[in-house]
């Protein structure tokens, strides 16, 4: 976790990043998702409401107490070349 980054920090840690996860308990909205998503990040969030309609179908989701299916997510997403394709796809094109 960071404080609070500039623009162009913000775009190269995304830049970097294989993944984001979000494993909220209370949202506000989602900028982060939004944000992961239109830089082609693939997201894993918890089941909150919010965070299901903020990511429109592209992100993979656990239940927030269950820190065993946050694990086989992380795992999944990141050892599944084709699944990260298909969340990179759908979360460039995803309108929540």
């Amino acid at each position: 976790m960071t404080a609070r980054v500039n623009d162009a920090d913000l775009a190269a840690l995304y830049a970097d990043a294989s993944l984001v996860v979000m494993p909220s308990r209370a949202v506000g909205f989602g900028l982060p998702v939004l944000e992961a998503m239109n830089l082609g990040v693939p997201v894993i969030t918890s089941d909150d409401p919010a965070m299901r309609e903020v990511g429109g179908g592209a992100t993979r989701t656990f239940a927030v107490d269950d820190s065993t299916a946050l694990g086989a997510e992380i795992v999944r997403v990141l050892s599944d070349a084709t699944l990260r394709s298909d969340m990179i796809d759908q979360g460039q094109n995803a309108r929540p």
